[in-house]
């Protein structure tokens, strides 16, 4: 069964922009999911990923769903769609623009195609299986490579935040973060799509979702990076994640990281 086509995936992001965006820097409603600690959760979130469902379960009946905020459908089937509304949802109360709409496709378990969207910048970062691109409004695709020969040293390197690591985690992070040039915090998805366009070289996170990562693997992959857990195996079912720009960076992050 061939992937979706671009435009398919085009689609997708303008319909949940269309949800999300006359909400962000609104005095929307948000609540809080958790009993203990504080996971947002918005009228935008839901209004974006109901959706994103309606459109696949018009174009694809046949293929499974997970999402965030609506849970599984169709777990069994060999092509399940990926979804987090709002990747990001801290920076999208907070006024801050480097959320984004991640929807993933897997194939037997793989993930093969998928974007990332952020629509108040209006960019569109795209992997559609020949490869990953930026679109911007009417401009044509950009094609778009990870930076090659970035030593360690000279590396630019993202997490959402340090005070995510406890214990020997932390100390994993922080042999690290000394080794590279510049650390840098706070972007959640809009970290995997800078490696993705070659304009930062690392991106560590702990204790992802599956809706976290899935449609970040072919954006690093399909650009030419690496992306895996912190075990090397491969970041489908989430967990801990390092995505690098080149697989010698890969190698060289993933060993200080496993001491």
């Amino acid at each position: 069964m061939a992937l979706p086509d671009r435009a398919f995936l085009e689609q997708l992001a303008r319909a949940a922009a269309a949800e999300t965006l006359p909400r962000f820097r609104a005095a929307g409603t948000v609540a809080n999911k958790l009993g203990e600690g504080f996971d947002p959760v918005t009228e935008a979130d839901r209004a974006a990923e109901a959706a994103i469902r309606a459109l696949i379960g018009a174009h694809c009946p046949d293929h499974g769903i997970v999402g965030e905020e609506y849970g599984s459908e169709g777990e069994d089937r060999s092509h399940i769609w990926v979804i987090d509304p709002i990747d990001g949802t801290r920076a999208f109360i907070s006024g801050l623009p480097v959320w984004g709409t991640l929807v993933g496709l897997t194939v037997d378990g793989v993930a093969r195609s998928g974007f990332m969207h952020q629509p108040f910048t209006d960019e569109l970062y795209l992997a559609d299986g020949s490869g990953t691109y930026l679109l911007r409004g009417d401009a044509e695709p950009q094609a778009l490579k990870t930076r090659a020969g970035a030593a360690l040293g000279e590396a630019t390197l993202f997490t959402t935040t340090p005070a995510l690591y406890q214990g020997a985690k932390r100390t994993a992070y922080d042999r690290l973060e000394a080794a590279i040039r510049l650390p840098r915090y706070g972007c959640d998805c809009y970290a995997f799509a800078m490696v993705a366009a070659g304009h930062a070289d690392i991106v560590v996170e702990p204790g992802l979702a599956p809706y976290d990562i899935c449609a970040l693997i072919p954006l690093i992959e399909q650009a030419g990076g690496v992306i895996t857990r912190w075990d090397g195996g491969r970041a489908e079912q989430g967990g801990d994640v390092i995505a690098a720009g080149s697989r010698e960076l890969h190698a060289a992050a993933l060993d200080l990281l496993n001491g």
